[in-house]
Parts: C-alpha cells; structure tokens; sequence
C-alpha cells in the first residue's frame, strides 16, 4: 500500500501507473540510442556495433571490444557509399560521460564481390593517437547488396580534430575518409542551494547572469524523471534571485537539475542526498509501492516494488506474534528471497498476513505483510470428553502437523509425540479432523502447515476452567479407578517370564460416531499408558498414513503385527454392522475389495485370511455394549473371538496377552471404567465446537 503525505494522492496514483519504469525506461533507452539521428547527442551506454547482417567485431586493445547485433528498429539506410560522422556521449557505468564519435556507413557489397569484413581507423590529430576498428561478416547475407553498419562511439577529447578511414577486407580499391571536429562540451549553469527540512523544500539560488530553468528529478540511470504532481515545477529564475522547490520524499536518488532556457542547452545536476543518512531513513520507504503478488495456491510469496529510486533489497522473511503494525517482526533464518527485476519471491511458503518480508538496505529495514487478510487454512480446537478435537479447513491440498504444549515465560514449546494429518493432492476441499490427548487440563496446542518450509505456528489453548469444569470432575475419578485397575489387573497383563509383556495390538475401528471415536481413542490411550501394550492406530500414525497410502499402511501393520504374534483387535459398533454390509454388496457387484478407507481395507484383509484358514487367526473383535449388540455382528465374524465391553474386560486382557482370563474381580473395575468413560463422552457431546481462547505464536 502506498504510504504518504496528505494531499498526494495524485501522484501515488501517477507513481502506481509507473510501476517498474525504472527497469523500463533503461531498457528502452538502450535500445533507442543506436536509432536516434545523428547529431542528437545522445548518449551511449556501451560500444555497440549494428548492421544488417550477421557479425562479429575486433578493436585495438586500446578500445574495449564492442558487440555486435542487427537493430530491432533499423533508420533509414544511407545511399551507398556513405561515411557519416556525428557526435554523441559514452557514459559507461561508473565512469564519468564523455564526448565521442559516432559512425554510419553504407557499402555496396554486392559490387566489390568477396568482401568479407571492413576496417575503421580512427586518428585523433591533436595527441596523434590512433584505433582501429573491424567488423566481419558472419555468414552471407540473403540481400547482401548494401552493407549497413553503426558505431557507437569511438572517444574523443572536447575540441579534438578525429580522422576517420574506411577500407575493405580484402581490400577492392574502396577508401572513404571523413574528419569531424568533436565540439567542447559546454559547462551547465552555476547554482547553490540550501536544504530546508522543516518546510520539505529545497531553496535554489542563481548568481547574477541569465536566468536559469530549475526543477528537483529523481535520478535513474541515463536520466533524471520529474516528479509527480503536485510535486513537479520547473521554474525560470531571473539571475540573482532564488526560488522554493517543495518534494515529496526526502530520498538519496532526490537531485537538483538547472539549464538554460534555449533548446539543447547544457545541464547542470547536483545530487545532494545520495549520502544523506536522513534519505535512508522511513521516508524511503514511504516512497516505495508494494505490489503484493502472493498466492497460497503456489505456496509462494511475491512482491513487486516500483520506487523513485533504484533500489538493491534484501527480503528475509519475518513473523509477528499480532497483526499490530508496532509489533516487532522475528527474523526467520535462512529465507532470503530472490530477486529479479524488482520482484522477490520466495517459495514453500505458507502465505499468511503475519508472516512478512522484511526489506534492508544498509542499516535501513521495513516489513511489509501480504495485503490479502484471508488465510488458506483455519483450525478451531473443542474438548470432548478427554480429547482434544482439532477442526482443520483448507482450501488447497495440505498437511499439518500439531503437538501439545505448556506454556512457560511467554513460550509455548511442542512437546513429543508429534500428530500430522494430510489432505491429498488433488481431494476436493475439505474438513479435516486430529485427536490428541488432553495429557494435563490448561494444555494448549501448536498446529502449523508441515508440508512447506516456512510456516507460522498457531497456538490454540481451549478454556476449561469455565466451560468445562465438569470435566474435572471426571477426570479425578477416572485417575483413581486406574489406579485400581492396574493394581488389581497387573497379573493378567504379565507374561510368563513376569516380563510386562509388549506384544503389539493393531486396533481398527469405524469411525462411524464421535461416540464410538472417543470410546476408541480413550481404550487405546489406557492399552498403551497403562498397561504398556503397543498400541497401533491410524489416529495416532496420520503422518505415516498419508506417505504410505491406506492399504500400504494397513498390510505393512498387520504383517508386523502377526510376525510379532500380536494381536488385531476389531472394536465392532452398529456402524460397523451397516458399512460391512455395504462393504458386502460392493464385493457381489465385482467392484474392488480393497477399498481406499482403512475399514473396508481391514475388511478386505479378514475376508482374505478367513477365506485362507477358515477363522481368522490372530483377530479379536469387542464392542461396547452401549453402542452394539450381538446381533449387530455379522454371521461371518461370528467364529472370531468375541469380547463384550466393560463387561469382559479382563478377559479381553487374558486373551491379548495368550493367558487365561484375570480374576473376576477386575471386572467391576471394568464397568466402572466405562461408566465413567461413557459419561465423559457424553460431557464431551454437550460442549461446543470453538475453542474458549485463541492466542498466536
């Protein structure tokens, strides 16, 4: 956006319609100046060669060799023979410009026949120095009947006599020879000013003499541009008078330019800024327009500068922990941006407004933010029952990954494990969905974008003290019925050497209710924290899940689960029943088994290993009795071994570890297990879907 002073809204709009010009206007002035009449004056930037045909040129090793190229824009040719000579400037970059000669010539090359090349010698009279030039023609030309060449330019002092020859190679008898007085260049009105920041103006005075045409310019490369309204005056000053030039910006390319009023006049410049430190300062970058060209579609952050000066920038990406202007900007390390033609970019970027460029130059730096407020992704957080539900929207493919953490003096660092979920390339946008384990009540959780290289973490810390006070209350008494589970259970999970035994469970699921989710998520977590089992589930593998593709994944599982003799467990629900079915008349319709979702896949595999045994080996399967009932247990899992839950529990147990079943005892324990784990899902049914606070980081 464009930053200024009040009133010079005018002129932010003329310096918009000019973005880039800089770039423009050298380029287009390089490539004018072989194209101008001769007797212009105009100025050079290179020594160039041009002609109508393809060529190639040598120079005495006192002159730098020039290139050699046919003009996109060719004058009107000379009638041949010609030899014109006329006198131009050689500013060459970081030098100071000088006078030179500049050479047309036209050579009927279809008469002298074999010419191959020609030569120019040049003799400055005065200081009898001498040079000579020749131009080769690289392969004949289709209309080779004139040669058309230019030279630009050959240096020379001011008020020197410059003879210049011309001959062929080989030589055909044609000599042309032309002297031309190089006129000493005229020196530019005398002026003086004084700097006057307190009324943003520039006092220029004239001495005693002819009156002089002033103006403040912005210089570039070869020119110097006006200013924009209301800004731009060029003012006729009587001699010995002065006048008042007020500026926009105070900025190091900012310059006083004086002339005679008579046409062509010589000019005088001064540009009293370039080492001013008060022009390195805000005011630069107020001067400057940010085209903001990101696009969370390309992951790739863009911005386009058009400024009075030329400028050479360096962007590092930064982060603001608020979308406050004043709030300091942390440097990101190792994202400097490239930059061509005024354009940085940088890629793998996750695009939001608080992650920034910073622009330096010397000790001078500004962040600019992407002017777009949207975000390509938005996550809300809720509590259910002893989870926390992350809700992840995004409009482009994308994984993210999440990770709980304590707050601790301002910072909030993840903590293992790491959960991850990814949205695949080319899926039609969507909602995605993250459990994890509230591990301590006030946990807050870190979500960011784990498929870029540079990306904001976003915290997100539900309140529980208000809201969900009630889950307290769970919570207590579900940690003093583990207690007693484990206490009283310890001796149907251990194996025979009295070794904890470590047998991995592969635990599949429909994820057909939040209900039955919870309920699975809170079995798993008490599988694997408290009784020690290796627990491996989907919800928990997300990142794996999405690199090795559903059936991948599942297969690899379960070969590792039975070289190890573990155990899958199947936790069945009237969900399940209804997908098996449909499952089913998919199969009977010819369309494939293996369905790209891990249940159907999970169904596949059982089919397969039933259909190869007769029972499958190595599978359990359980259902909670609040959500299912024997009857929701299709005929062809029926020989599978069938465990009730809270009901049979230990017996659940003694099957998972190869061992008869635990004492009965634990069984009371069991149902209250889930009494309390049911009661927990049902405060977690009740509690709503956005997060009670939100902070960033």
């Amino acid at each position: 956006m464009r930053r200024g002073r009040p009133g010079t809204g005018r002129g932010g709009e003329r310096r918009r319609s000019a973005m880039g010009r800089p770039v423009l206007l050298a380029a287009a002035a390089a490539a004018a100046l072989l194209l101008l009449p001769p007797g212009t004056g105009t100025a050079v930037t290179r020594l160039r060669v041009s002609s109508n045909f393809e060529c190639r040129a040598t120079a005495d090793r006192t002159l730098s060799r020039p290139s050699c190229r046919r003009p996109s824009r060719p004058g009107p040719p000379l009638e041949p023979p010609a030899l014109l000579l006329s006198r131009a400037r050689l500013c060459l970059p970081l030098q100071p410009c000088q006078p030179c000669l500049r050479v047309r010539l036209a050579l009927p090359a279809a008469e002298l026949g074999g010419v191959r090349g020609l030569q120019l010698t040049f003799l400055e009279l005065g200081s009898n120095r001498a040079v000579w030039l020749r131009v080769w023609q690289r392969r004949r030309a289709l209309d080779s009947s004139t040669w058309q060449v230019q030279f630009d330019c050959f240096p020379a002092e001011s008020g020197q006599q410059v003879l210049v020859s011309l001959r062929t190679i080989p030589d055909r008898g044609l000599a042309l020879s032309h002297s031309h007085l190089v006129a000493a260049e005229l020196s530019g009105p005398i002026f003086t000013h004084v700097w006057v920041p307190e009324s943003r103006a520039i006092e220029v005075w004239v001495p005693e003499g002819p009156a002089v045409m002033v103006r403040l310019c912005h210089k570039l490369a070869l020119e110097c541009e006006e200013l924009p309204q209301p800004f731009h005056r060029q003012v006729l000053v009587p001699g010995g008078h002065h006048v008042s030039l007020p500026y926009e910006f105070l900025v190091p390319c900012l310059c006083i330019e004086a002339s005679y009023p008579h046409y062509d006049s010589p000019r005088s410049k001064d540009c009293p800024f370039h080492d001013q430190p008060d022009a390195y300062g805000p005011e630069l970058w107020s001067s400057v327009h940010f085209h903001d060209y990101s696009s969370s579609s390309k992951d790739q952050m863009a911005m386009a500068l058009s400024a009075s000066c030329l400028l050479h920038l360096q962007a590092t990406l930064c982060w603001r922990e608020t979308a406050d202007e004043a709030a300091p900007c942390h440097t990101i390390p190792n994202s400097t941006a490239s930059e061509e033609q005024q354009v940085y970019t940088l890629d793998k970027v996750d695009v939001h407004p608080q992650l920034c460029f910073r622009f330096s130059n010397g000790n001078s730096n500004h962040v600019e933010c992407p002017h777009q407020p949207e975000t390509s992704w938005n996550v809300s957080v809720s509590v259910w029952g002893l989870q926390l539900r992350l809700h992840l929207t995004s409009r482009t493919p994308a994984a993210f990954s999440a990770a709980l953490c304590q707050r601790q003096g301002g910072q909030c660092e993840p903590e293992a494990p790491l959960y991850t979920v990814t949205q695949p390339e080319g899926s039609a946008p969507g909602e995605l969905a993250l459990l994890l384990p509230v591990q301590i009540l006030g946990s807050c959780v870190l979500v960011w974008r784990s498929d870029v290289h540079f990306a904001r973490k976003q915290l997100l810390c539900p309140d529980v003290s208000r809201r969900h006070f009630g889950l307290l209350g769970l919570v207590l008494p579900l940690g003093l019925v583990m207690a007693v589970l484990l206490l009283n259970c310890r001796s149907a999970w251990r194996a025979h050497n009295g070794v904890p035994g470590a047998r991995p469970v592969l635990l599949l699921y429909s994820p057909d209710s939040e209900e039955h989710l919870g309920l699975v998520c809170a079995l798993a977590e008490r599988l694997r924290t408290g009784l020690g089992c290796d627990v491996r589930l989907d919800l928990w593998e997300a990142g794996g899940l999405g690199q090795a593709g559903t059936l991948p994944w599942l297969y690899a599982q379960r070969s590792c689960v039975g070289r190890q003799r573990g155990t899958v467990l199947l936790l069945w629900s009237r969900g399940s029943a209804q997908l098996f079915r449909r499952w089913q008349v998919g199969v009977a319709g010819g369309l494939p088994g293996d369905a790209h979702d891990i249940f159907g896949a999970a169904m596949a595999c059982l089919h397969g290993e039933l259909g190869v045994s007769g029972c499958g080996s190595g599978w359990i399967l359980a259902y909670f009795s609040r959500l299912c009932s024997p009857r929701d247990v299709p005929q062809l899992l029926r020989p599978l071994p069938t465990y009730r839950l809270p009901q049979q529990l230990p017996s659940l147990l003694g099957a998972l570890r190869g061992s008869p079943p635990a004492p009965r005892r634990c069984s009371r324990v069991g149902w209250l297990l889930h009494r309390l784990i049911e009661a927990g899902a049902e405060e977690g049914s009740h509690l709503p879907r956005t997060p009670g606070a939100a902070a960033s980081t």
